[in-house]
């Protein structure tokens, strides 16, 4: 049985590898529009963070960043002249590509608030929803594989700053959501990092595994890290709300482990479509009440007199449906913890965070690369890609815009480059 161990952090301590990257030049940027802003709750103007932008008609996209800031680039070849921005209990709202693209502006949505008389059936057991979703797997996704473009994002920091950033364009075999999710691959198109921004003290930190684990939030697709028929009764269940999703109705349904097992269950909550019982979004943490349990879910390796403990973690996937089918969409998961060394009083804080948008999609000629061109689970993507900053380094590619801290951190590291010349 899997469980969230998949997602391993990795303590090097005296360790190092060789690996390289071809193929990471800058393509010819085609020609295409750009748009950038920030979403924005219409009614107190505070930003809306993770907020979905997509092109109607199409399987384009991206994602709004932490401060609710996007930027889209819309190929000018295509036939479209709006784009769409939606995120749960929010209307879906259309903006104009002419009148926006080139400048920076805020883009309001509309709070969508549930009518009770809109809800016809309300519903007795939450564990049944739950059920209902798990038995209706191979109606609500995709059961025809996809090629999918993703973009992806690394961050490690200690205390304020941050040690180490790495993005990467990737290419994804997505296999039928009838096949186990194993058979899913992933490849590097582009990628670069921002080398250490700050040094870590005593403790190097990297992150395994990279886009290759990150896809295995995809809980609908990999049941067995969070829910599965097998552990549906590991925990309880609580209807907690209704909200909208993309105008349509979804229950809030909340769960919390029921049973003590030799491995860490999550707390969270299920966003489940009344029309047909999707799940459209999860969000979910590990029960910490266990540190020692807990803890080993993350360490593959570390110094026998360093101490870890961990203080936070929180995951999230969202689905978007297309054309009947609910896809996979955006990825996050953040882990806080704090480790020390034997005989030292002051404990160090660091923070891993992980993030990935797909912003396109394609059934055509979809073929499995081999797996010498995938990215292991055993690779460090920092180890992988070079430090390499240039404007426009991502071409006509969507990506994730970074968050302000992360804004700065590479802002530093880019003077530090340029003082050097």
């Amino acid at each position: 049985m899997k469980s969230i161990q998949n997602f391993r952090l990795m303590f090097v301590a005296i360790l190092f590898f060789a690996l390289s990257f071809e193929g990471i030049s800058q393509a010819e940027s085609a020609s295409f529009y750009t748009i950038s802003g920030t979403v924005r709750d219409a009614g107190n103007r505070r930003p809306v963070a993770f907020a979905s932008v997509s092109l109607p008609g199409t399987h384009i996209g991206t994602v709004a960043n932490l401060n609710g800031f996007f930027t889209l680039k819309v190929q000018k070849t295509l036939d479209v002249t709006d784009f769409s921005i939606t995120h749960v209990g929010y209307r879906i709202s259309d903006f104009s590509i002419q009148e926006f693209q080139g400048k920076t502006s805020d883009f309001m949505l509309e709070p969508h608030s549930i009518q009770l008389q809109e809800v016809l059936v309300r519903p007795l057991d939450p564990r049944d929803l739950v059920a209902g979703a798990l038995n209706r797997i191979s109606e609500n996704y995709p059961t025809e594989p996809y090629h999918l473009t993703g973009f992806y994002r690394e961050a490690i920091s200690q205390r304020r700053d941050y040690i180490s950033i790495s993005e990467a364009l990737v290419d994804i075999y997505h296999s039928p959501y009838t096949s186990r999710g194993s058979s899913d691959r992933v490849r590097i198109i582009r990628g670069r990092k921002s080398g250490d921004v700050k040094d870590a003290d005593t403790l190097l930190l990297k992150l395994q595994g990279g886009p290759t684990v990150a896809i295995m939030l995809d809980i609908m697709k990999n049941p067995g890290i969070l829910i599965s028929k097998e552990m549906i009764d590991f925990y309880r269940y609580e209807f907690v709300d209704m909200v909208k999703i993309d105008e349509k109705t979804h229950y809030v349904v909340s769960f919390e482990p029921a049973v003590v097992l030799p491995f860490s269950l999550f707390y969270g909550k299920f966003y489940i479509s009344s029309d047909n019982l999707a799940i459209a979004a999860a969000e979910f943490s590990i029960d910490l009440s266990d540190g020692d349990k807990a803890a080993r879910n993350f360490i593959q390796r570390k110094p026998f007199n360093l101490r870890f403990a961990v203080n936070n973690t929180s995951y999230m996937v969202r689905y978007k449906k297309i054309d009947g089918k609910y896809h996979l969409n955006y990825l996050r998961g953040e882990l806080q913890f704090f480790a020390d060394w034997r005989r030292r009083i002051f404990r160090t804080r660091y923070n891993v965070m992980f993030e990935m948008a797909i912003t396109e999609r394609s059934t055509e000629n979809v073929e499995r690369f081999s797996m010498r061109e995938s990215f292991s689970r055993r690779n460090i993507l920092a180890d992988m890609v070079p430090v390499y900053f240039e404007d426009d380094f991502w071409g006509d590619y969507n990506y994730i815009e970074p968050e302000e801290s992360i804004e700065s951190a590479i802002e530093k590291l880019n003077r530090r480059i340029r003082s050097s010349k």
